[in-house]
């Protein structure tokens, strides 16, 4: 999934910003459970007050985070 995901930051670089949360750091523990973790890998889309717009479990195809995003993006 990395590649994916660090291609999509490089190109959405200024529009949309990317975190990266260790999971078995005990530090997240808290946004682990303010955003329901369930499996790894977990992907989130927040909008800019930290609201989870859609999540996704598991591995995800490029297209599938660029039609979340084109929903969020404006032009």
């Amino acid at each position: 999934m990395a590649p994916v995901v660090h291609g999509l930051e490089a190109k959405h670089a200024g529009q949309i910003d990317f975190l990266y949360l260790d999971i078995d750091d005990p530090t997240n523990a808290d946004a682990k459970a303010k955003y329901g973790f369930r499996v790894q890998p977990q992907f989130f889309l927040l909008d800019a007050e930290g609201n989870v717009i859609q999540d996704w479990l598991g591995p995800v195809k490029a297209e599938d985070f660029e039609a979340a995003f084109a929903q969020v993006l404006t032009p």
